[in-house]
């Protein structure tokens, strides 16, 4: 986004801050592309969804280095509505984006047909004021006919990009794990989750490193406000309820917090077929990314590889620290009990 010229922001603001340009944008696109939404609940696509900082990216990223999928990507913003339409008027066909380290500091190098977490808007444009807080995001529970439109979106994206089988990275569908599962049936549900201090540490960094940013950058604040990415940031709402009004997001325990609040409903509450995935096995364990290819038939070579983390410096162990490790060991049982 920081590359973006004047003219392509004032594009973004209008396609995907003015509802009823991007309501009209994707209901050209769905006569124009007639996809076929009924095929698209059978497919055996792969959602990703959990806190983030989880590992989601470089794992939808070893994914979709298979070949296998279609996602949304940078080619397609801001017409993320509208991928057919966008395709046919030569919208993202000569865009050039020199690759680049990710607005995160984190060493993940993003060009224009990088797989990125672009569909959330479709769930605001349709039903934002459902789940979408001043102070949180809700659980969300979309009802039949929205659904058929999303099988709908979906089997568009699947049309402009010739594939069968979709992949989203989108960490606002824990909201909505029940729908997913329901309204495609063959697909793979993929919860990642990482060691709690760690992902803590890594969710404060995130929240500075984004408040800093915000506060230089009002286009980037309205930019993550678009794509409903409100997870760290000048414009953080957690996923759970918000914690007391004496918690500091500026400190590392507001995220430990949350982090307990997030796995322990999903251990909970996730659907019986999601599939849980602990990102220090993937890092450590070559058995555990060949499990998880074989299960969502790929092969297993190919793609970055999975970096270990740092450790994150000794703390004194809490009530609220033991707590979050018991919990860790009971997703991790989960994970590793998974069948391939």
């Amino acid at each position: 986004m920081s590359d973006y010229t004047p003219l392509e922001k004032l594009l973004h603001r209008m396609v995907l801050g003015v509802p009823a340009i991007a309501e009209t944008a994707f209901a050209a696109d769905q006569a124009l592309a007639r996809p076929d939404a009924a095929a698209a609940r059978n497919g055996r696509h792969v959602f990703v969804a959990g806190l983030a900082r989880a590992g989601t990216t470089i794992l939808t990223r070893r994914i979709h280095a298979s070949g296998a999928f279609a996602s949304l990507t940078y080619r397609d913003m801001p017409f993320v509505l509208a991928p057919n339409l966008w395709q046919r008027l030569g919208g993202g066909s000569d865009r050039a984006l020199d690759t680049q380290e990710r607005a995160h500091g984190d060493g993940l190098i993003v060009g224009i047909d990088s797989p990125e977490s672009l569909e959330e808007p479709f769930w605001r444009v349709f039903d934002g004021p459902a789940y979408i807080g001043h102070d949180r995001l809700h659980p969300h529970m979309p009802d039949a006919a929205l659904c058929a439109k999303y099988a709908g979106f979906v089997g568009a994206i699947l049309k402009a990009a010739g594939g069968t089988r979709y992949l989203a990275k989108n960490n606002n569908n824990i909201l909505r794990l029940a729908m997913l599962a329901e309204t495609f049936p063959e697909a793979e549900i993929l919860v990642p989750f990482r060691a709690p201090g760690a992902h803590a540490g890594s969710l404060l960094s995130q929240h500075r490193r984004f408040v800093e940013r915000h506060a230089a950058d009002r286009f980037s604040r309205a930019y993550m406000g678009w794509l409903v990415h409100h997870e760290f940031g000048a414009d953080h709402r957690p996923f759970a309820a918000p914690a007391p009004a004496t918690a500091d997001p500026m400190a590392r325990d507001y995220w430990l917090a949350q982090w307990c609040a997030v796995y322990g409903g999903l251990i909970d509450t996730a659907p019986r077929t999601a599939r849980f995935v602990c990102y220090e096995d993937l890092c450590g364990d070559p058995g555990t990314w060949a499990g998880l290819a074989a299960a969502l038939n790929i092969p297993a070579e190919g793609g970055e590889a999975f970096r270990t983390p740092p450790a994150p410096p000794a703390l004194p162990e809490t009530a609220r620290e033991a707590g979050a490790q018991a919990l860790y060991a009971r997703l991790r049982d989960r994970a590793r009990a998974a069948p391939v």
